[in-house]
């Protein structure tokens, strides 16, 4: 039965993490067949029915889908265009532990196209932040941001290869974030973000840039994201 326990944990669960730990390790990566319902009650000494509940626990999750006559994949990663999400909190919700590199934690200046974007005067300091994130070993995105130093200088102290930027100006600034204006276009990828990333020179990547808003409707970040465009699946629900 899918609520069979072992040590107080259900199987499926076991099952899910198990796989989990396979993506997050890179053994597994997008595109890659997940064994199928057979060979994972054979594994792990369960039932059919046991290992169906934990394939479509992860289908949900959108961390796996499934294509009739062809068996299971992981997923492509899907960015979601209907919720304002930090990237911890996507990687939370396909049930995977986040991981980042900080490439670029410092106060700059001249960056008068920024300051505009944030509503600022052109002399303004900015806190530029630029982080390379990571699902296991693979490179998901190349990530940089930008608040006003006036306001966000004390963010250098804060271990931002660990914690979210959201949370951190939620718990630590008191600033809750509400909503962002997007551009999302197509760009070649430059000789940095191509190591980076790990792709060629001039190869297609996606790029995001994005004004959020706090509650109270004030421009508090700049950001520009480059991410692989053949790993990626847009999702956007539209109402009518």
């Amino acid at each position: 039965m899918p609520g069979n326990h072992r040590n107080g944990t259900p199987v499926y669960k076991k099952i899910q993490s198990s796989i989990r730990k396979r993506i997050e390790s890179s053994e597994l990566r997008p595109g890659d067949v997940v064994p199928s319902e057979r060979e994972l009650a054979k594994l792990h000494n369960v039932s059919l029915m046991t290992a169906r509940h934990a394939l479509a626990g992860l289908e949900h999750e959108g961390v796996v889908e499934r294509r009739r006559g062809s068996g299971t994949f992981v997923s492509a990663p899907k960015i979601h265009f209907n919720k304002l999400m930090s990237y911890t909190e996507h990687m939370a919700s396909r049930g995977l532990a986040p991981r980042s590199r900080v490439l670029f934690a410092k106060i700059v200046e001249h960056g008068h196209e920024v300051a505009a974007r944030l509503g600022l005067p052109a002399s303004s300091s900015l806190v530029k932040i630029e982080r390379l994130r990571l699902t296991g070993e693979e490179p998901f995105a190349l990530e940089t941001c930008y608040l006003p130093a006036s306001e966000f200088s004390a963010l250098m102290s804060f271990p931002l290869s660990r914690a979210s930027l959201f949370s951190i100006l939620e718990h630590d600034f008191g600033i809750e974030l509400a909503y962002a204006d997007e551009e999302v276009d197509a760009t070649a990828a430059d000789t940095e973000v191509a190591e980076l990333l790990g792709v060629h020179k001039s190869a297609p990547v996606m790029r995001i840039r994005q004004v959020i808003y706090s509650t109270k409707g004030k421009a508090t970040i700049y950001a520009v994201g480059y991410y692989r465009s053949e790993r990626h699946t847009l999702f956007i629900r539209r109402f009518r």
